[in-house]
């Protein structure tokens, strides 16, 4: 799934006056390329990757992925999109605290009401089984470490079959061996199924195992 963007910016509005944390960037990502975004605190990154995945409105320019402006979307159609065509994976686990592992990750399936249910858990523990919590399924959050919280939030954002994975700090707070394997899953998912993936990360040492490295600089594309 190809992905581009045209002039592509966002302004906040504070006590201090606007601030401009995304000042009109360009870029085109290939299909099934694996992508890695560096830069400072602050620098923008996830700015740029919230306006990219359809969570935050820019305040100018425009995003494609494939042939669908998505900004140009209702509300509605934008969700659908999102949750059928993206798949996130944020820099803190995120999972309910109330619901199993297997529950957490099967929920985007379970938004979508022609989704069956069977289907969509039988779904949920592949992914499980293939990143090693196969014996996690009825456990909850606080039962299992932070990198085990980490590889279910990943099998969440794969249970729809996306075409684009975006994947903020994904790594941020884990050691350096489970660092190497959630970014190894993530190299296999892209050579093996052609996921085009972007990646925000200040890991410089993760970020050079990517097809390619953006670095981001107040706002903008650095050279």
């Amino acid at each position: 799934m190809t992905l581009s963007c045209i002039d592509l910016g966002k302004t906040y509005a504070t006590e201090r006056g606007e601030i401009e944390a995304v000042k009109g960037i360009d870029l085109e990502v290939r299909s099934g390329e694996f992508t890695s975004i560096v830069g400072r605190s602050g620098s923008g990154k996830s700015s740029f990757l919230a306006m990219i995945g359809g969570l935050s409105r820019p305040s100018r320019g425009s995003v494609h992925i494939q042939d669908t402006d998505i900004w140009t979307l209702s509300d509605n159609h934008l969700a659908d999109f999102r949750n059928h065509r993206i798949g996130f994976v944020y820099q803190f686990a995120s999972l309910l605290p109330t619901l199993r592992i297997v529950d957490n990750v099967v929920l985007p399936a379970r938004l979508d009401p022609a989704q069956d249910a069977e289907t969509a858990y039988r779904r949920a523990r592949e992914l499980l089984n293939q990143c090693g919590l196969s014996d996690c399924l009825d456990a909850y959050p606080s039962e299992i470490s932070s990198g085990e919280q980490r590889r279910a939030v990943v099998a969440r954002a794969l249970i729809n079959k996306p075409a684009l994975l975006l994947a903020d700090e994904p790594t941020s707070d884990l050691d350096q061996v489970t660092e190497s394997e959630i970014v190894d899953w993530f190299r296999s998912l892209n050579r093996e199924r052609g996921l085009t993936l972007i990646m925000v990360t200040h890991n410089l040492r993760l970020a050079e195992q990517t097809d390619r490295v953006i670095h981001i600089s107040d706002g903008r594309l650095a050279a």
